[in-house]
């Protein structure tokens, strides 16, 4: 069997699994986006279904506006512990509201996971691990270092026996258990106990083209920790896969006995290297050598393509690859927003409904699309490469100066978009691009109705580089309005930690209480 990585495309980073049986549970960070970490299922880890998020109700969680790409969810773990589902994180917003490490819980992953559980403890990539003893252990990274403290949870039960609330207290204090092996930032620690080991696995490097995995084992929890010979033992640095920055790894063994790791990693689109996708899931074999210490992928290699016979993947379709896999299409039917969409810095729907007769209403807010306040903004993250988004607005309540449309979004300062507004009682459709400072805004056409179809396609031009077109329908022809490089939207020119969106929103520019936009409809069909 042949499967192709990712096996969750587009910005999903810092997976974190564990397995329930034959069931597996996956989440990931998801920084100033809301609802945030969001929740995989599997059967067969590659073919993989979001079924919610850890962080779905606005009073459970305040993620802090205006700084773009490094605020919010960091690199969550998931551990489930005797009949409970325990995922832990952290909310970097500064010292602002809900600021740290914090733990949510649910006996049911499909379901509302509690509010947030927080910790006094110190750093990112924040971990839990349940020993044979009862005892609960955390491991974080900070100040360049991983440490470890011991957890006590005590729980509320009803007269059922099930587990109502929780605290959570730290009954040690920090020790760091390692450093690493010299490489820059080390974090993303995960601790497992194997054959009587207790493993240290985690990522040095920095999440870019250095990323790598590293491995240190000890008889003690507490260390002395050994250092695997074979370090790094994963990592794409240094190579020509078109793999790159691979590394946060977190592990798990199937029903068979056999080992994988998930993983984050990006696809570049030019050189130098630049990604616009953001970083993504991959899922790589993994073994142990005769001294017990793992061998990951290809002698520590990630690949795009991989083989094996392995009796999981046994027979299995990975959907992913299928035309079914790669169309998504929203009528904006029912009484909430699929889990496929996100808002950006607010934690609140306020400015999105959904038409009772179909279609998303976006009430613009106060401030514009190139600003990090509050926004009327609904994205759904880019997965290919190449793909084509469309879009039908309804316009006809926008005010003078307002404006709604469609965008490809990196962050507040990187983006496109196509839009209508209104200027001095005109319908006009303007084309902006903004790169940094650089802002270029020009009147495309005039609207003599109140409703256009406008389309977003990522492509290759003539070059052979990496483009974004957009156009509007005029007399069911389409018609170019305008187009701007990909490679401007990439991490490696103006983004963090994120990746790219494709965006419907509305905004007052500067004037409150804007009336409803309407967005009839959405497709995305992916390609490459």
């Amino acid at each position: 069997m042949e499967y192709i990585n990712p096996i969750i495309s587009g910005f999903y980073p810092d997976p974190s699994i564990c397995r329930v049986g034959d069931d597996f549970y996956l989440v990931n960070s998801s920084f100033e986006y809301f609802p945030g970490i969001p929740v995989f299922h599997s059967k067969d880890l590659i073919n993989w279904e979001q079924i919610g998020h850890c962080i779905s109700r606005p009073e459970q969680l305040t993620l802090r506006q205006g700084v773009p790409n490094c605020v919010g969810i960091y690199a969550p773990t998931i551990r489930y512990h005797e009949g409970i589902f325990y995922v832990i994180s952290t909310n970097v917003a500064y010292g602002g509201k809900d600021d740290g490490n914090f733990i949510v819980w649910t006996d049911n992953p499909y379901g509302e996971w509690s509010d947030p559980v927080f910790i006094d403890l110190p750093g990112i990539d924040s971990s839990l691990f349940f020993d044979d003893d009862g005892r609960v252990y955390y491991t974080g990274a900070f100040d360049n270092g991983i440490f470890i403290s011991e957890l006590k949870f005590s729980y509320k039960y009803d007269e059922n026996g099930r587990v109502t609330d929780m605290s959570c207290d730290v009954v040690s204090d920090r020790k760091v258990i390692w450093n690493g092996t010299g490489g820059n930032d080390p974090e993303g620690p995960h601790l497992y106990k194997i054959n009587g080991w207790y493993y240290l696995l985690i990522s040095e490097g920095g999440t870019e083209f250095c990323h790598m995995v590293t491995i240190a084992r000890s008889r003690d929890i507490l260390g002395e920790y050994e250092s695997c010979p074979r370090n790094p033992v994963f990592s794409n640095r240094s190579t020509s896969l078109p793999i790159k920055g691979t590394g946060h790894m977190d592990i798990v063994c199937d029903k068979f006995g056999d080992w994988w790791g998930v993983c984050l990693g990006n696809r570049p689109i030019t050189y130098p290297f630049k990604h616009n996708l953001g970083r993504e899931t991959f899922l790589v074999p993994m073994v142990w050598d005769e001294g017990g210490w793992p061998v990951i992928g290809r002698d520590g290699l990630l690949d795009e393509k991989i083989e094996t016979d392995r009796k999981l993947l046994s027979g299995v379709v990975q959907k992913s690859m299928t035309d079914e896999g790669k169309y998504f299409h929203d009528d904006f039917k029912g009484d909430k927003l699929k889990q496929d969409w996100n808002f950006i810095y607010n934690t609140t729907s306020k400015y999105a409904s959904l038409d009772k007769d179909g279609g998303l209403l976006l009430y613009g807010a106060k401030s514009s699309v190139i600003s990090s306040d509050e926004a009327a903004w609904v994205g759904y993250r880019q997965k290919h490469h190449e793909f084509t988004a469309e879009t039908c607005i309804e316009f006809g309540d926008i005010f003078d100066g307002g404006e709604a449309g469609l965008s490809v979004y990196m962050n507040n300062k990187h983006h496109y978009e196509l839009a209508v507004t209104v200027i001095e009682g005109v319908k006009w459709l303007i084309f902006r691009r903004c790169i940094g400072s650089l802002i270029n805004e020009e009147k495309i056409t005039t609207l003599n109705n109140d409703t256009v179809r406008v389309r977003l396609e990522a492509l290759k031009n003539e070059n052979g580089e990496n483009i974004y077109c957009f156009s509007y329908n005029k007399d069911e022809n389409w018609i170019k309005a305008g187009e701007g490089e990909a490679a401007y939207l990439t991490t490696e020119v103006g983004g963090k930690f994120t990746g790219n969106y494709i965006a419907l929103y509305a905004s007052g520019n500067g004037k409150e209480n804007m009336k409803a936009v309407k967005f009839d409809m959405f497709d995305y069909k992916g390609m490459i």
